[in-house]
C-alpha cells in the first residue's frame, strides 16, 4: 500500500437560522482549532441571505455559501460538498463542538482504500439535567452515540452527518445526499443513513466508526421530554419505511432488525431487573419507555406504509 500521508480535508457546516447563532459560532471555532487543520471551512446557509451576510462579516476567514437547492439539510450539505476540492470532506452540524483531535482521529481509517466514510463518537450536551427515565439505548433520538454501538474503532453500517467524513470520489459517485429526503421543519428522515447505504454499494465500500473522535452535540430542553422522544420515534418509523422504498428490493434493514431483536430487549430486561432489585424507580420507567418507543416507531411505520398504499398512482 502506498504511503497514506496527510490528506487535505474540507469541513462543511450547514445552518439555517440566526436563532442558532451562538451554537454555530462555537461549531466554527471548534473547526478552526483542529490539530489536523482543515484545508477549507465552508458554512452553507439555507435560504437566509441576511444570515449569510452576517457569517461573512464575523468570520472572514471561512467560505460562506447559500443553499443552491430546495430548503433542507441535504441540499445545504451538497452545496458545500460540491464546492470543495479536497479528497476528503467532513461534515459538522451547527449545534456541535468538535474536540481538537476530532478530524485527526477520523482520517486513519482511510488508509484502507475500501473505506468510503467514517464517523465519530457523539456526546450529548444536555441543556438541563438528562431525564433519568431515558434509556441509553434510545440516545440516538437526540443524535448521539447510544448503547449498542461499537466501543472501539470498527466497521459500521452508517454514521450520522453531525460527525461524518467521506471520500470525495465515492460521495460524488452517488450524487451526494438525496435532496428532498431529510430534515426540514418537523420532517425528520434518515438522509445520512440513506447516503451511507448508497455509498457502501460503490465497489463494495464500507464505513468505520471511531468512538474516540468525539464531538459534543447540544440537546436543548425542548428535546428532553417524553413527548419529543415519542414524536422522534414515530417519525423515525415513517422515515425508515420511506428509506426502505428507495433501496433495492434485495437490500434489507438488517441493523434495525438486530436493534429490535437484541439491543432493545436487553434494555427492557435490564431496566425491569434493576427496578425489581430496588435500584431506583426510574429503571422501571426506562423499561416502559423502551416499549413506548417501539410502539411509536411501529405506529409511524404503519402510517407511512398505509399512506404508500393509498397514494394514487399516475395513469
Amino acid at each position: 500500500m502506498e504511503p497514506f500521508g496527510s490528506p487535505a480535508v474540507s469541513i462543511v457546516i450547514p445552518t439555517h437560522t440566526e436563532r442558532r447563532w451562538a451554537s454555530l459560532s462555537r461549531t466554527i471555532r471548534s473547526a478552526q482549532r483542529q490539530t489536523h487543520p482543515a484545508g477549507e471551512i465552508v458554512v452553507v446557509v439555507d435560504h437566509n441571505p441576511a444570515m449569510a451576510t452576517r457569517v461573512r462579516h464575523e468570520f472572514p476567514g471561512i467560505t460562506v455559501l447559500e443553499n443552491a437547492y430546495a430548503r433542507g439539510a441535504s441540499g445545504n450539505r451538497n452545496t458545500g460538498a460540491f464546492h470543495t476540492r479536497t479528497p476528503l470532506i467532513a461534515f459538522l452540524d451547527d449545534d456541535t463542538v468538535a474536540a481538537p483531535t476530532w478530524l485527526q482521529g477520523l482520517i486513519p481509517p482511510f488508509r484502507d482504500p475500501r473505506v468510503v466514510g467514517a464517523g465519530g463518537g457523539i456526546i450529548p450536551n444536555w441543556e438541563g439535567r438528562r431525564p433519568r427515565w431515558w434509556p441509553d439505548e434510545l440516545l440516538w433520538a437526540v443524535g448521539v452515540s447510544y448503547t449498542g454501538m461499537p466501543t472501539t474503532t470498527a466497521p459500521i453500517r452508517n454514521v450520522w452527518s453531525a460527525s461524518m467524513i467521506v471520500r470525495r470520489d465515492a460521495f460524488l459517485a452517488v450524487g451526494g445526499f438525496r435532496t428532498g429526503f431529510g430534515k426540514l421543519g418537523d420532517q425528520n428522515r434518515p438522509e445520512d443513513t440513506e447516503l451511507c447505504l448508497r455509498m457502501s454499494a460503490v465497489n463494495g465500500g464500507h464505513w468505520m466508526y471511531v468512538p474516540d473522535a468525539v464531538i459534543d452535540h447540544e440537546v436543548p430542553m425542548s428535546r428532553s421530554t417524553f413527548r419529543f422522544l415519542m414524536s422522534r420515534c414515530y417519525h423515525e418509523g415513517r422515515g425508515k419505511v420511506q428509506m426502505a422504498g428507495l433501496m433495492p428490493k434485495d437490500q434489507k434493514l438488517g441493523a434495525e432488525a438486530d436493534y429490535l431483536k437484541r439491543t432493545l430487549p436487553r434494555a427492557f430486561g435490564r431496566g425491569l431487573l434493576d427496578a425489581l432489585m430496588g435500584r431506583g424507580g426510574f429503571h422501571a420507567l426506562r423499561a416502559v419507555t423502551v416499549i413506548a418507543a417501539v410502539l411509536a416507531a411501529a405506529w409511524g411505520g404503519g402510517v407511512e406504509t398505509l399512506a404508500g398504499v393509498l397514494e394514487p398512482t399516475a395513469d
